[in-house]
């Protein structure tokens, strides 16, 4: 498969990136040209998302002037994946607009996995656009243990990530991908006088990119592919995907109630909320980790994301004991 690319500020960045792709694409498709007419006027497009998809997701939406309001919710199962029947139900209810699809690879909290390949296989079946939200969850595919968990992504249409999340480069480094690389181009490229600008010369990232100007992100991810190689990259996401495992059991065996958890991801609890989150402030306030707080389906909880390339079992056991502690101390 050949896509186009752009490197980016981030996975909001990646988003906007390939959702431009895709505006210029289905709004063509009914003779619109967008980036002459702008979407004034234009035929209303439908995007359909989990209900759990990241922020991120809709405010790119805003960005590119098709608003929150074009967000159709798609129904998650108990683990925040968005279910396929109920996609299918939303392809079959809808009309004939211009339509997204937007797929989760990798929940904020808990890490889970929309079933790709079905997302895909219905939504093509219906003409609409396919686009991964894979901030964290894409790096599954390079470990040969775990691309399983994501098949099917690769007939999507689009695709973002972010490689200041595993790869570990310099904050502020997303990627996006798009299959159609016309559509891709029409949606960013500009041109001026003043601009020396080939066709068939070298690529030029302003025409993939929606910066003008931009620092060369592409070093510091293309010297770490380098250094790391398929299998130190294979490596490393299963070593935090490992870590994060033995995370969730050692917390379960504690007494925590593990919520969910899949990847790098784990999300945990207390009893109440008021214990849930004094335990939060007083494992930050001990330093050995940082977990963040979050909400999920009205419960205070504790998230726990394992992405340091410097993480071992040992770091792990040591967080485990923190958090344990932490939890005695507040009860």
């Amino acid at each position: 498969m050949t896509a186009s690319f752009a490197l980016v500020t981030g996975c909001q960045m990646a988003h906007v990136t390939a959702l431009a792709a895709a505006r210029h694409r289905v709004l063509g498709a009914v003779g619109h040209d967008v980036e002459r007419d702008g979407v004034a006027g234009a035929p209303r497009i439908r995007v359909l998302a989990g209900e759990e998809r990241h922020v991120t997701v809709d405010r790119a939406l805003r960005l590119l002037g098709l608003g929150t309001g074009s967000i159709e919710l798609v129904a998650a199962d108990n683990r925040g994946a968005m279910r396929a029947d109920a996609l299918a139900d939303a392809l079959s209810a809808g009309d004939d607009r211009p339509t997204i699809v937007i797929a989760q690879v990798g929940n904020v909290n808990g890490g889970a996995i929309d079933p790709v390949e079905q997302v895909c296989a219905a939504a093509h079946a219906a003409g609409a656009w396919v686009h991964i939200d894979g901030a964290f969850g894409l790096w599954a595919a390079a470990s040969p243990s775990r691309r399983h968990l994501v098949r099917g992504v690769e007939v999507a249409d689009s695709w973002a990530t972010d490689a200041h999340k595993w790869l570990n480069v310099p904050f502020d480094c997303g990627i996006a991908f798009v299959r159609d690389r016309e559509a891709h181009r029409a949606a960013l490229s500009v041109t001026a006088a003043y601009l020396v600008q080939d066709a068939d010369g070298p690529r030029e990232p302003m025409d993939w990119t929606p910066e003008f100007s931009r620092r060369a992100r592409g070093l510091a991810v293309y010297a770490t592919l380098r250094a790391l190689g398929r299998d130190g990259v294979a490596e490393l996401v299963d070593r935090l995907c490992r870590c994060a495992e033995r995370l969730a059991q050692g917390l379960g065996d504690a007494g925590f109630h593990v919520l969910q958890h899949e990847l790098n991801q784990v999300l945990i609890a207390r009893e109440n909320d008021h214990l849930t989150d004094a335990t939060l402030a007083a494992v930050q306030a001990d330093g050995t980790c940082y977990p963040s707080g979050t909400t999920w389906r009205g419960r205070r909880c504790m998230r726990l994301s394992v992405c340091n390339w410097q993480t071992t079992p040992q770091d792990v056991d040591r967080s485990i004991q923190a958090i344990a502690v932490a939890a005695q101390a507040v009860r």
